[in-house]
């Protein structure tokens, strides 16, 4: 019925998306239980010496179920933003105590309103509420019971939706990090990379044994890591390593052509990241870059920003809107936006933008470990 927009990363509040054929279908199902229970009261009343007239009887009934229903908004609000005793007792019962209150104040004034119009509609007369001194608090007894009892229904409704959602999203996971292992050798590790790689080693070899120790080396960490990864994510500290040894091939390639800086908060080094995600973004800004003469400096940044936190890669060279040397498909972005969808839904994603020198940037924002 509801779903939750995207966290920010603040305390905020969050709110419902409604939708029409999910009102409408509510909006029946109460309309037909305030007949039913109108009819239970009505086979009270006939058991008696005076019934009276038919009609109260269901309008009672009718007004206080489709108030109720058009109050269902209200009730969906607390439960998201309270959804358990695990966001802390004073948030959960304060935000609790204030919707009850809005909620039996707005269902005793709508009722009351609709059962006015109802009666002088039927020509019954005035409408009598009764003494407001016992009215107002046997009303809010019965709201105190319909406000728990539905928003216990909301809490397990949304929790099944979650349960349903993750399986999806853990069967969907389990094929798209099949094709990333793929890609790691055929996108990310393709031919080209490898070639020349080994290109740039057997131009070394002969010069500077130790170096080609290192770049060899380098390379079989690579391969290993593309073919060996089966989970799909790793620490931050194991994702700057691979991608150090990936920009070690590139700068034996490109020497002074090439200039890599990190600028990495401490404390992230644990935080959890799809793998070879770093890797994406680098080799995404110098193959769209290789063919400048102009040396492409390429900035790595990461920092905590409350409960997410951000990595960003940045490049001095020409940007997005310009045409590219590479004639690849670019999968590279879209595959690693899709697999932090599958892997945390709203609550991480990727965004491209402008550096401040015109080259390209890429954001990637993800939830810290533990926050909720």
């Amino acid at each position: 019925m509801f779903e939750p927009g995207p966290e920010s990363t603040s305390v905020r509040w969050r709110w419902p998306r409604l939708r029409a054929r999910s009102a409408l279908k509510v909006l029946g199902f109460c309309l037909v239980l305030g007949v039913w229970q109108g009819s239970a009261v009505r086979l009270s009343q006939l058991s008696s010496r005076h019934p009276g007239h038919w009609a109260p009887a269901f309008i009672w009934e009718v007004t206080s179920a489709l108030t109720v229903a058009t109050l269902l908004p209200l009730m969906m609000t607390a439960v998201l933003n309270a959804p358990g005793l695990r966001v802390g007792w004073g948030r959960f019962l304060g935000i609790h105590l204030g919707a009850f209150a809005l909620f039996t104040t707005l269902h005793v004034a709508v009722m009351t309103a609709l059962r006015h119009g109802a009666y002088a509609f039927l020509g019954l007369g005035a409408y009598d509420f009764g003494e407001p001194t016992y009215q107002l608090p046997m009303e809010a007894q019965k709201d105190l019971i319909s406000y728990a009892l539905i928003c216990a229904l909301i809490s397990l409704m949304a929790a099944w939706r979650e349960r349903q959602k993750r399986a999806l999203r853990a069967a969907s996971l389990e094929g798209e990090l099949r094709a990333a292992q793929l890609q790691s050798l055929t996108g990310q590790l393709h031919p080209h990379f490898l070639f020349n790689a080994l290109n740039t080693i057997s131009s070394v070899m002969y010069e500077d044994l130790p170096r080609t120790d290192r770049l060899l080396s380098d390379l079989g960490q690579l391969l290993r890591a593309s073919l060996e990864r089966t989970e799909p994510t790793w620490t931050l500290g194991e994702e700057r390593l691979h991608t150090e040894r990936f920009i070690a091939l590139l700068a034996a390639r490109f020497g002074d052509r090439l200039d890599v800086r990190w600028d990495m908060e401490a404390g992230l080094e644990a935080e959890r990241v799809p793998c070879f995600a770093l890797q994406t973004l680098v080799e995404n800004a110098v193959k769209h870059n290789q063919d400048l003469r102009a040396p492409l400096e390429v900035r790595i940044r990461g920092r905590a920003q409350g409960p997410r936190w951000t990595l960003e890669v940045e490049d001095t060279g020409r940007g997005f809107g310009a045409a590219s040397p590479s004639a690849g498909p670019g999968v590279g972005l879209a595959q690693l936006g899709r697999v932090l969808a599958l892997l945390h839904g709203d609550r991480a994603g990727l965004a491209r933008g402008a550096g401040p020198e015109g080259g390209a940037r890429v954001t990637v924002w993800l939830p810290r470990e533990g926050a909720s």
